[in-house]
């Protein structure tokens, strides 16, 4: 087993999801992939300077339906991030679509760029 994947208490496997980090002029912008798993099946945690985000897939076959193989099936996904001053922490948006997640965080005024007025005389 690598470091990405842990067995969890309920015999799911627990995998760290691949994220993409971006910085733009209005904050950061995080990208998660997490197939599978339903907003109602997500929790974002905040506390203090870490923020954590975990789900859960849950495969089960439908009626009448039986499962022959399975290479994906339910599993547990976390992943923390430690945040900077600079993030505002009260403005923190998420939203999900078609498994992936986008996290908003938005820089805090302090840490907006400011552009100095030249006066004269």
């Amino acid at each position: 087993m690598t470091k990405d994947i842990q067995k969890h208490e309920d015999n799911l496997p627990r995998y760290r999801q691949p994220s993409d980090i971006l910085e733009r002029e209005d904050g950061f912008h995080i990208f998660m992939d997490i197939p599978g798993v339903a907003k109602q099946d997500m929790v974002i945690d905040l506390n203090e300077n870490e923020l954590v985000v975990s789900g859960r897939s849950c495969a089960e076959p439908g009626a009448g339906e039986k499962f022959i193989e399975v290479e994906f099936g339910g599993c547990e996904y976390r992943r923390a991030f430690k945040l900077s001053n600079t993030v505002d922490r009260e403005g923190i948006k998420a939203h999900l679509e078609n498994g992936v997640l986008e996290l908003h965080l938005p820089k805090a005024e302090r840490a907006m760029p400011k552009r100095i007025e030249i006066k004269s005389g």
